[in-house]
């Protein structure tokens, strides 16, 4: 996991030091050199991020108050910015086309608020630059080609193989520690994700595989798709249209 001779891969990356930071209190307050996100915000911005969820995994998102999450999603309900959906059985919460916009209006006034767009900005490039490595890790964990199958499934039976893709990942561990430390200097709400994934990683190097790519748990691909979503949400631009 990270240690100090991990770190030095990120080292000159450049710190966020102190600043002076206008800010709205009805979207976050200053503590520090960070903006923190109200609550309402927080509850919004979880469905957001988990597409659909029920009560408590939102609140659980950003610790949040089990009941101040609820009474907030009700509230979000009656103006038509969450609707209740079913899926395959699955109870959940899910942005409207209106929720959306209203989520993009409160991360908008959040990130003017911190005075540290281009902060965030070059931190979003620094992760584009390591995106398509995690895509082709996460694509060499689940297939190992041989010479008459080019897309055959990696059984996990070459320890060599998976060791040098388990590599991979920590060097990307490292890296996104350096670019979660910075971000969280501006905004609060990125703290946790390089935790998150240093976990995820932890729990495949003891021989769990599903924690490299795995769906519907917090597996490594889980995580950093959410800090992409979470980047591309924050500057207000569209995945696959992204700005280099």
């Amino acid at each position: 996991m990270r240690d100090a001779a991990r770190l030095r891969l990120v080292a000159g990356a450049g710190t966020i030091g102190p600043r002076s930071v206008r800010v709205d209190g009805r979207y976050c307050r200053q503590v520090g050199t960070a903006a923190v996100s109200t609550s309402a915000l927080l509850t919004l911005h979880a469905v957001r991020l988990k597409g659909m969820a029920g009560d408590g995994e939102v609140a659980a998102r950003f610790e949040l108050d089990p009941r101040v999450a609820t009474e907030l999603l009700l509230d979000f309900q009656a103006h038509g910015w969450v609707t209740r959906v079913d899926y395959a059985g699955t109870l959940g919460w899910t942005l409207t086309t209106a929720g959306l916009a209203e989520n993009q209006r409160r991360l908008c006034v959040e990130l003017a608020a911190s005075g540290q767009a281009d902060a965030v900005r070059a931190c979003y490039r620094r992760f584009l630059l390591r995106n398509g490595e995690l895509q082709k890790v996460c694509t060499d964990w689940q297939l190992r080609p041989t010479a008459t199958d080019p897309l055959a499934g990696n059984d996990h039976f070459d320890a060599g193989w998976d060791r040098r893709v388990l590599e991979s990942l920590d060097v990307l561990d490292a890296v996104l520690s350096g670019i979660v430390g910075e971000l969280r200097g501006v905004l609060s709400r990125f703290a946790g994700y390089d935790d998150r994934f240093d976990r995820a990683l932890a729990r495949a190097q003891a021989g769990d595989a599903a924690w490299v790519a795995g769906v519907g748990i917090d597996s490594c691909h889980t995580v950093w798709m959410e800090i992409h979503e979470d980047l591309l949400a924050t500057l207000g631009h569209e995945r696959g249209a992204e700005p280099r």
